[in-house]
């Protein structure tokens, strides 16, 4: 293998410009040739493509996003826009993709390996944190903690002016968003898609706290979980208290990453450079229990992955 490229797609996680730098510069210590490819598998279809140097990928393992930029390609959907792609890699002497991206660019990337034999590993880059075959996804330990800071300030408002909040997280069809940054930030009630929600529970927990003097509550809701806006209208018709809503959105994606999505994001992408080199592809890379792993595509894409429902009990526990 002589040279490979690397590309970003789906939605952007802070540290994907780590996992980029350490595919770039791993790539180029191995000796081999690294192409950047822009846009995502729209890049790939429209021959986006650009040689990457130690220089191309300096000063960026700070920035949030991704400098290869990233986007939705409805031409990769079809069998003739996925053959355009792989005769645009044939043509420019690419022999193997790192796909840095999340459970639909991994399952795109399958597809052209089944369909024209093309050679690739998944990074997992999400700040959903909903790809199974790792504990962590590069991007959601950022987003956990903005979502934290936004707890942290808006708790000073609600006990200023004893008023119960709603805070509406990301997080698509997953839950880990917001039980982690719920955990952290001593949320009276955490609503996730995998389970079910009970608003008697969180109604009974509101009078509770009221009933002891609690001066405000913060309330959690997964946007996977149901609406912040219509669970917000439903506590303050059941109860009369002062409620708002606050509904989170992309702020939660941006940002410097933190050391760890940093750490994770060029260990996964240095991994990923190895496997290439040795031969081996259709993987998935992942950390579990703090050590990198990598997994067949079609075993990774198989599995679910699950939330803590431990933490989320000792959530509620530490939430009385």
């Amino acid at each position: 293998m002589k040279r490979i490229g690397v590309l970003t797609s789906g939605g952007d996680a802070p540290g994907m410009n780590a996992a980029i730098r350490a595919v770039v510069r791993k790539a180029i210590f191995g000796g081999l040739e690294v192409i950047g490819i822009q846009r995502g598998y729209s890049g790939l279809i429209n021959g986006e493509f650009r040689e990457m140097n130690l220089g191309s990928v300096a000063d960026i393992v700070h920035r949030g996003g991704t400098i290869l930029r990233t986007a939705r390609s409805e031409s990769f959907r079809t069998a003739e826009g996925r053959k355009k792609a792989a005769a645009n890699l044939r043509a420019s002497g690419i022999e193997g993709l790192v796909i840095i991206g999340g459970d639909g660019s991994f399952r795109g990337a399958r597809c052209l390996s089944d369909e024209h034999g093309v050679r690739f590993v998944g990074v997992p880059g999400t700040i959903d944190n909903d790809i199974p075959c790792t504990d962590y996804c590069i991007g959601f330990d950022t987003a956990v903690n903005n979502v934290v800071d936004a707890i942290n300030k808006i708790r000073d408002t609600a006990t200023s002016h004893e008023r119960t909040y709603v805070i509406e997280v990301m997080g698509r069809n997953s839950g880990h968003i917001a039980l982690e940054a719920g955990l952290a930030g001593g949320a009276e009630s955490i609503l996730i898609p995998e389970i079910e929600v009970n608003m008697d529970e969180v109604i009974e927990k509101l009078w509770r706290g009221h009933n002891r003097g609690k001066l405000h509550s913060i309330i959690i809701v997964a946007e996977g979980a149901g609406s912040g806006l219509e669970i917000g209208r439903l506590i303050k018709e059941k109860t009369g208290f002062d409620t708002k809503v606050t509904i989170l959105g992309h702020i939660q994606r941006g940002g410097t990453p933190t050391a760890f999505d940093r750490t994770i994001a060029s260990r996964l992408g240095a991994l990923a450079v190895d496997l290439l080199m040795a031969g081996r592809d259709r993987r998935m890379v992942g950390v579990i229990s703090g050590n990198l792993q990598d997994f067949d595509i079609d075993y990774a894409l198989s599995q679910e992955k699950t939330v803590n429902r431990s933490m989320y009990e000792l959530a509620s526990i530490l939430a009385i």
